[in-house]
């Protein structure tokens, strides 16, 4: 009986891909653009919301907002595009708005 070696019919693993989504851009990156966590959270969910806004409008013809100023992924959500705004510097954070 010939002993079978532990990896006969298992697939290589695969290499490790980080997850996308609020990993990307890291955390830690963004905290560097702000005061504080907190002023963190308020910027992009201002942000995210006026993206959210921009969406809605564009069936109605309506362009009070701007939209993204990264180009979006695809199915990606407005938080997500709001922080690589964030990230890449497109937008300035002002304390106390």
């Amino acid at each position: 009986m010939a002993e079978q070696s532990l990896n006969d019919g298992l697939a290589a693993p695969k290499p490790y891909e980080p997850p996308i989504g609020i990993t990307d851009p890291p955390l830690d990156e963004l905290l560097t653009k702000v005061s504080s966590k907190y002023a963190l959270v308020v910027f992009a969910a201002k942000r995210a919301r006026q993206i959210n806004d921009y969406y809605n409008q564009l069936a109605e013809g309506i362009l009070e907002y701007v939209g993204p100023l990264v180009e979006p992924r695809l199915h990606e959500k407005p938080l997500s595009i709001a922080m690589r705004e964030i990230d890449a510097d497109l937008l300035e954070c002002t304390e106390g708005e």
